[in-house]
Order: C-alpha cells, then sequence, then structure tokens
C-alpha cells in the first residue's frame, strides 16, 4: 500500500506500569537503581491520504499498536539533596506480545479478502513482525518523602528498530515518559 500526498501523525499511548525496584546508594550523594516493571506500550498512527496500489481512493488509516512490555531499567542516581535525585540510564525492554487494531474509513474500496488479511477493525497478532528487544536511554528525577513514598518521572528514548522487516529506511522505534507514585520499604 503507496499512500501519496498523505499525512500521517504518531501518538504515544498513556498506559501503566508496576512493578518493583532495588536500590544502592554510595555514600550521601551517589546511588545505583535496578527495576523489573511490566507495561503495555505502544502508540497510535493516523495517516490521511490518497492511497494506490491493493485499493485505490481517499482514506483515513487508523492503527493502535500494543507491546506488553517486561522492562528493566538500570541507573546512576545523584542526590541533589536527601529527597530529591535525578538519574540516567537504560531500560531494557523485552517485547512479550505485540497486538495491532486497524481501521480504515473515506471513499477507498478495501477489497475483502484484504480486510481479513489485515483483521481490519480486529486487534491481530504482529509479534512475528516485531524485534524482541528494545533499548531505551533514559532521564529523570525523583521525590521522596520520609516515610517511603516517593514520585518520579523519566523519559524513555526508543532506540532499537522494532520493525523487523522494515522496508527502505522505515523504522519503528518506542519512545515514552513514565510518571509514577511507589514505596520504598526500609527508608532511603
Amino acid at each position: 500500500m503507496k499512500a501519496d500526498g498523505h499525512s500521517e501523525t504518531s501518538d504515544p499511548m498513556h498506559t501503566f506500569y508496576v512493578g518493583g525496584l532495588v536500590e544502592h546508594k554510595f555514600g550521601d550523594k551517589f546511588g545505583i537503581q535496578g527495576e523489573v516493571l511490566y507495561s503495555p506500550l505502544g502508540g497510535k498512527v493516523d495517516e490521511t491520504g490518497a492511497f494506490e496500489g491493493d485499493f485505490e481512493g481517499n482514506a483515513r488509516v487508523k492503527a493502535k499498536t500494543t507491546f506488553g512490555t517486561l522492562l528493566i531499567p538500570v541507573s546512576a542516581k545523584y542526590f541533589i539533596t536527601e529527597n530529591l535525585a535525578v538519574s540516567a540510564g537504560a531500560s531494557f525492554g523485552i517485547i512479550l506480545t505485540a497486538k495491532a487494531k486497524y481501521e480504515v474509513t473515506g471513499g477507498a474500496q478495501i477489497p475483502e479478502e484484504m480486510a481479513t488479511e489485515f483483521g481490519i477493525g480486529d486487534k491481530v497478532d504482529v509479534k512475528d513482525q516485531t524485534n524482541t528487544l528494545n533499548i531505551a536511554p533514559f532521564v529523570g528525577a525523583e521525590y521522596s518523602l520520609e516515610n517511603g513514598l516517593f514520585f518520579d518521572a523519566r523519559y524513555n528514548y526508543g532506540v532499537s528498530n522494532l520493525a523487523k522487516h522494515a522496508d527502505g529506511d522505515g523504522k519503528l522505534t518506542n519512545s515514552f515518559l513514565q510518571v509514577g507514585v511507589g514505596f520504598k520499604f526500609g527508608g532511603n
């Protein structure tokens, strides 16, 4: 399927993550942290244009892809104060599941066999088209209260190409923002 004179937008999904962490401090200023998390990461693509090839006409194609991902973030931390830290590291994501849902609207006539093949309107398994490892360097900040409650935020910049069989210069990456609330047992 080829689109000429088309426009495309891509948005991340808003979702959750859950897991645990271990932190080790080296004195008052430095520490390391390792985590194991699960999150259904992914994104949405909205493309509009005149299509040629397998079907012709003007159409709007929406795709929502969800990657069920086991995340293993490892970071170095610098404590600005006893309660405020900044961190940098990398998140190693193992994609356990990959699902996509496609919707096509507009004047384009889609042959029934093509609609069935691509699962238009249904969730389809795209794991065999997706690479398993998603490496994402990140930077973040954390604020901890004396009772063990903490708030953190980090931006993960996806560098791995998740498309197993990308055409030409095609590349699929997954960058994401995490904002969380947690509890540390045993204090700082």
